[in-house]
């Protein structure tokens, strides 16, 4: 059932709510375009000169360790998902394209601000700007959508329309950016410069293979990160109230054109652009161990590489454990995830979310974030009027 408010005196709350949470937002939403990358904030500062910085693989084997396997990847990180150690890299901090990959920090920006069960009619504004040749899920204008069904684009489909609408839910295209790129340094992802929220290639946009396993490590801390990363299919909304199948465009997670599964694998997002070649983020568990992988633009082996890369890099992993020392981690000292909300999704209808979605904890946490914007717009009204009588 979709809830709403019909009253004029209940649309005029609304608004004040909102307008006062705009109050509070912080100057850092500013455009990227507007003003430059203001780099790590106050108590982030980048990792001392460390393996990860050297170029080529790097490893500490001890004389028993198996042998780290030759793959192409101009980019590649192995890392325990537990300790955040890395435990081999190649190049590991090389700027590169990251393609659809960069979803994953999209998603650890944007998933706390949007409950589940939320449902929104997408306007035409929502579905402009998107790349041409951008993957898509089929978001169609004037059709409403529960943010879970956007979310199952985003993560399965890649779709850049779900992410166009989920980030105009979110407070806008530039602001979005620039929260993903506050998101990213207080991880200590110091190699990611956003431009395009979706990943769609565009100058000057760039991530590493260090800095997407961090995203990759830091998402599967998270039960609705990890649950949207793990579905192999899902039904998406179609037109006159039906629907259709879509399937997780994940091969090592699905098993589809004739690349197999990789036992165990939990995720978490897989890209492609021309410019990016085929980029991975992968995920497996076996004996209570988490292993994360990161491969960036295999050179050789054609569209599949990245998965075969990725999966003799998990299976080495695996195989080393106990049986080398760490090169560096993904974990750094002082460096904390951000907390609380990040935007209200003005736009939105809120609905009763299904059993399994989260929504009204969040939705009532944002609610009472907006009303204290609206309290405070409201006090500092009133102490200007008090100025302006007494002037």
């Amino acid at each position: 059932m979709t809830i709403g408010f019909s009253s004029w005196a209940a649309r005029s709350s609304c608004m004040l709510c909102v307008a006062g949470l705009l109050t509070l937002v912080p100057a850092a939403a500013a455009s990227p375009a507007e003003r430059p990358d203001p780099g790590p904030p106050g108590g982030v500062t980048a990792a001392p000169p460390s393996l990860l910085y050297r170029s080529g693989t790097q490893v500490r084997p001890h004389p028993t360790a198996p042998r780290v396997p030759d793959v192409s990847a101009l980019s590649w990180v192995v890392a325990d998902a537990g300790t955040g150690d890395v435990l081999a890299a190649n190049d590991a901090h090389r700027g590169l394209p990251p393609a659809s990959t960069l979803k994953t920090l999209f998603a650890l920006t944007v998933l706390p601000a949007l409950p589940g069960g939320i449902r929104h009619e997408v306007s035409t504004e929502d579905l402009s700007g998107i790349g041409p040749g951008s993957s898509l899920v089929g978001v169609v204008e004037g059709q409403t959508y529960r943010v879970s069904d956007l979310w199952n684009g985003v993560f399965l489909n890649s779709g850049n329309d779900a992410v166009h609408v989920l980030a105009s839910l979110a407070g806008g295209w530039s602001a979005t950016a620039a929260r993903m790129q506050a998101e990213a340094r207080a991880l200590g992802a110091l190699d990611t410069h956003v431009r395009s929220p979706d990943g769609y290639d565009v100058p000057g946009q760039v991530s590493s293979a260090y800095d997407l396993a961090v995203f990759g490590r830091e998402g599967l801390r998270r039960p609705d990160f990890a649950r949207y990363c793990a579905k192999v299919d899902a039904l998406f909304p179609g037109r006159d109230g039906g629907s259709y199948g879509i399937m997780n465009t994940n091969r090592l997670l699905t098993g589809a054109d004739g690349v197999e599964p990789y036992p165990g694998l939990i995720g978490v997002k897989n890209g492609y652009t021309s410019n990016a070649g085929n980029t991975l983020v992968a995920a497996a568990r076996r004996d209570g161990r988490t292993l994360v992988v990161t491969v960036m633009n295999p050179q050789e082996g054609g569209g599949h590489a990245v998965y075969e890369e990725a999966r003799s890099l998990l299976d080495w992993g695996f195989e080393a454990a106990g049986e080398v020392d760490p090169v560096g981690s993904l974990a750094h000292e002082g460096v904390r995830p951000r907390q609380g909300p990040q935007a209200v999704p003005a736009a939105a209808t809120a609905a009763k979310p299904a059993e399994d979605e989260p929504g009204w904890p969040e939705t009532g946490a944002i609610l009472g974030v907006a009303a204290l914007g609206a309290g405070a717009m409201a006090l500092a009204l009133r102490l200007r009027l008090v100025r302006d009588d007494g002037s």
